[in-house]
C-alpha cells in the first residue's frame, strides 16, 4: 500500500548501524530536561496529519493534550525514569489505569501486553551488548533496560528505564515519514516494537561471536592428546547467565507480538497491524537462536568439564607411571639398607655396579612398557 510502502525503511536501520548503536547506546542517550516540563519528560509533541506541530515554547503534557482535543491529532510524550509524583499528573490527565501506572514507575517488569478500556499497555525489554576485549568470568555481556508504552486513541506515552534504549533517533526517523505518522499512535507502537526486536538481532549476532570464541577454545587442542586446558568453566557459566538474561527479554514478548498481529484491536490501525506479523516472525527467529545458545552452552560446559576430567585422569596416569618406575630403586635400596650380614653379593667387588645396573635396566624396561601403552 502506497501510504506505508516505506515502513520498513523508516523503522529498521541497517544491521551494521544496529551493532554500532547497541555499543554506544549506554552513553549516547538523551535525557535532556526542559525546565518548563516535568523533570522526567524528555520530549512532548503534538502530531497532526503526520507532521509535528510547531510550538513557540516547550509544551507541557497538559497543554499538548488540550491542543489535541481542540484541533485533533495525537500527542507523543517521552519520559525517562519518572517518579511516582512526576507521573501522577500525566496519568490523571490521560486516564491511565492505576495498575499500569504502578508497573511503569516501578519498572523491572516482564514483557507483556495489557488491554484496558481506552488504552494498551506494552512492556518491552531492551538489550544492549556490552563490548569487551576478552570474555572473563566477570564479564557483563548484555545490559537490559525497559521501554513501556501507553497507546491511546489520541496519545502515545513512552516510559524508559535504564541508560540505554533512547528513542530520539527513532522519533526523528518517524517525523521524516508523514504518511506513516498519519496512521496515529499504533504506527509509533509498531516502530518501537520493530526497533527493539532489531536490537535483539544485533545483540544475538554479537553474542554468537562470544560463543564461537569459547567453543573454539574448548575444542582446540591445547596439548598433546587433544585436551584443552585454556578455558575456565566460570567463563562459560557467566556467558550462560547472560544468555539467560537475554532469553528472559525475548521469550515473553512473542505472545504480545502475536496478539498485535493476529487479533483485531480498535486502537491499532488495520494497515499497521499486518506489519506486527513481520516483527513477530523476526522475534521468533531470535527466540530460536537464543534457545540454541542455551543448549550449545550446556554442551560446551559439559564438554569442558569432561575434558578437565580427562586431563586429571591423564595426570594421574603419569603420576602412577613414574611412581611405578621409582618404586624399583626404592625397593632395592630399601632392601640393602637393612644392614644384614648375609645379603646377596654384599662383599663382592662388583656387587654395587651389578645391583645399580640391574636397577637401571628394570627402570628403563618399565618406562618403555608404560610409554608403549600410552601412560607416559
Amino acid at each position: 500500500m502506497s501510504m506505508i510502502r516505506d515502513l520498513r525503511a523508516v523503522v529498521r536501520p541497517s544491521r551494521v548501524s544496529l551493532r554500532k548503536a547497541t555499543s554506544a547506546s549506554s552513553t549516547s542517550y538523551d535525557t535532556t530536561r526542559d525546565p518548563a516540563t516535568p523533570s522526567a519528560v524528555v520530549d512532548c509533541a503534538v502530531y497532526r496529519d503526520g507532521a509535528r506541530v510547531a510550538s513557540a515554547k516547550p509544551l507541557t503534557p497538559q497543554e499538548a493534550m488540550r491542543q489535541v482535543r481542540r484541533d485533533g491529532g495525537f500527542v507523543w510524550i517521552g519520559l525517562h525514569e519518572p517518579t511516582e509524583a512526576e507521573f501522577a499528573g500525566i496519568a490523571s490527565e490521560f486516564g491511565l489505569h492505576p495498575l499500569a501506572v504502578e508497573d511503569a514507575v516501578q519498572a523491572h517488569q516482564r514483557p507483556k501486553l495489557e488491554r484496558y478500556d481506552d488504552s494498551l499497555f506494552t512492556v518491552f525489554k531492551t538489550i544492549h551488548y556490552v563490548e569487551h576485549d576478552r570474555l572473563t568470568a566477570n564479564s557483563e555481556v548484555v545490559e537490559t533496560g525497559e521501554v513501556m508504552c501507553f497507546t491511546g486513541r489520541d496519545f502515545f506515552i513512552t516510559v524508559r528505564h535504564g541508560g540505554q534504549g533512547s528513542l530520539r533517533a527513532l522519533r526523528h526517523r518517524l517525523q521524516d515519514d508523514p504518511e506513516l505518522l498519519a496512521k496515529g499512535p499504533s504506527a509509533v507502537l509498531h516502530a518501537i516494537a520493530d526497533h527493539v526486536v532489531d536490537g535483539y538481532i544485533a545483540v544475538a549476532d554479537a553474542v554468537q561471536d562470544d560463543i564461537d570464541e569459547v567453543e573454539t577454545e574448548v575444542f582446540s587442542p591445547g596439548r598433546k592428546g587433544g585436551v584443552s586446558r585454556g578455558v575456565d568453566s566460570a567463563r562459560i557459566y557467566q556467558l550462560k547467565r547472560e544468555v539467560l538474561e537475554f532469553k528472559r527479554a525475548v521469550a515473553p514478548l512473542l505472545r504480545p507480538m502475536q496478539l498485535l498481529s493476529e487479533r483485531p484491536m480498535r486502537l491499532v490501525d488495520p494497515d499497521i497491524q499486518k506489519y506486527f506479523r513481520d516483527v513477530a516472525d523476526h522475534l521468533a527467529r531470535v527466540q530460536e537462536q537464543v534457545l540454541g545458545f542455551d543448549e550449545l552452552l550446556n554442551s560446551i560446559l559439559q564438554a569442558n568439564l569432561a575434558q578437565a576430567s580427562v586431563a586429571q585422569n591423564e595426570d594421574m596416569r603419569k603420576i602412577t607411571a613414574w611412581a611405578a618406575i621409582i618404586a624399583v630403586p626404592t625397593m632395592v635400596t630399601g632392601v640393602y639398607g637393612m644392614n644384614f650380614d648375609h645379603m646377596p653379593e654384599l662383599h663382592w667387588k662388583y656387587g654395587y655396579p651389578l645391583v645399580l645396573g640391574v636397577t637401571i635396566a628394570m627402570c628403563v624396561g618399565i618406562h618403555r612398557v608404560l610409554k608403549r601403552n600410552g601412560w607416559l
